[in-house]
């Protein structure tokens, strides 16, 4: 049997990258079908795991970086995918449109979602377009919108990345869907006792992680918190950031493992799907202070793993601050509790499901 991979794009390696790592390891896919790879040749082998394998494009490679702009073509360029090979198996893994890819009969296509579709076009909170953007854009959307839940019919089984996309998905398509955690490499973030005198969030320096919450809290406190990410925001929280705050570029995975294992604590202001990089920071044995919805409150136990606080405010945030100096945590369980999100948890689970469904 065949085994295809659709991703929506191939860029930088992140968190969703991370699951096609586990998921390229699991099932050694024979062709990737992608809107557009962009990434470079050592993120590359650590998605495929060196394997040189068949990636086909669509026609916004021609794009390059700009294919943002051209969002709303994703969904006709994803419908333009076709597969000739027999009873194969079609994993896609979706953030965007991938969950589109139009299957033949003889063809089994299970989805992945790994966060919000097209948060873009289902945005309610002006995060990614200003509201006057949204008033001239409104029948776009509404059309983008339409096509998605057509789209969302595609596959023949949906599997969540978290109850919080479970339930989202039933909002919006009303699909039922499985539930199966992303994989986190406990093996790589080891439990780590000794802390040191810092704070630390790993993320991607763009609106909707809202870094910008984190940097004028800490502005305000005056402890050391650690920046690591890249992103469209860097510049603008640099010039606002005190010099207490201190940024990183580019890191190796294990240069981030022993920032993350060291600090007193991991903090997240921004609604994650999921959040692989707040556990592996408990995988380390660090406490995480986080926004209490999405993934994040399905994986940090407030006052024993970290600190949830419930309003997404620099206030919030500074009394979390407060309540985290004033609680004594078990370091080693924190370390255990992330042990339920191994990688080797999450392969057998993905394997099992689809040997159910495929009987089927």
């Amino acid at each position: 049997m065949k085994k295809i991979l659709i991703v929506d794009w191939l860029e930088k390696y992140g968190g969703a990258e991370r699951v096609l790592t586990v998921l390229n390891k699991q099932f050694d896919f024979d062709k990737c079908f992608t809107l557009i790879n962009i990434m470079s040749n050592s993120d590359l082998n650590r998605v495929f795991n060196g394997k040189k394998i068949k990636i086909i494009e669509s026609n916004l490679r021609l794009v390059r970086s700009g294919f943002r702009y051209l969002f709303f073509l994703f969904p006709f360029f994803i419908s333009r995918f076709k597969s000739d090979d027999t009873n194969a198996l079609i994993i896609s893994s979706s953030f965007s449109v991938a969950k589109g890819f139009k299957k033949r009969s003889n063809q089994t296509h299970i989805c992945y979602y790994q966060a919000r579709n097209q948060r873009y076009i289902w945005d309610r909170e002006n995060i990614y377009f200003s509201w006057w953007q949204k008033t001239l854009l409104a029948p776009l959307l509404f059309l983008l919108r339409k096509i998605d839940i057509k789209h969302s019919g595609r596959p023949d089984y949906i599997i969540a990345n978290s109850l919080f996309i479970k339930d989202w998905i039933k909002k919006n398509y009303n699909i039922e869907s499985s539930v199966i955690y992303p994989p986190v490499d406990t093996k790589l973030f080891k439990f780590q006792k000794n802390k040191q005198d810092y704070f630390i969030t790993t993320a991607r320096l763009e609106p909707y992680k809202r870094v910008d919450l984190l940097v004028k809290a800490f502005n305000k406190t005056g402890d050391i918190l650690y920046v690591v990410g890249d992103g469209s925001m860097k510049k603008r929280l640099r010039k606002t950031a005190k010099q207490n705050i201190k940024f990183f570029d580019f890191l190796e995975p294990k240069e981030v493992m022993e920032l993350v294992s060291k600090a007193k604590a991991f903090v997240h202001a921004g609604i994650e799907d999921f959040g692989i990089a707040p556990v592996e920071a408990q995988s380390c044995g660090t406490p995480v202070i986080a926004y209490n919805l999405g993934g994040l409150s399905e994986t940090v136990i407030d006052g024993k793993t970290g600190i949830l606080f419930n309003f997404q405010t620099t206030d919030a945030i500074l009394d979390a601050l407060k309540r985290f100096n004033k609680t004594k945590f078990n370091l080693r369980k924190i370390s255990k509790h992330a042990e339920q999100f191994s990688e080797e948890r999450f392969a057998q689970n993905f394997q099992n499901f689809i040997d159910l469904k495929i009987k089927k």
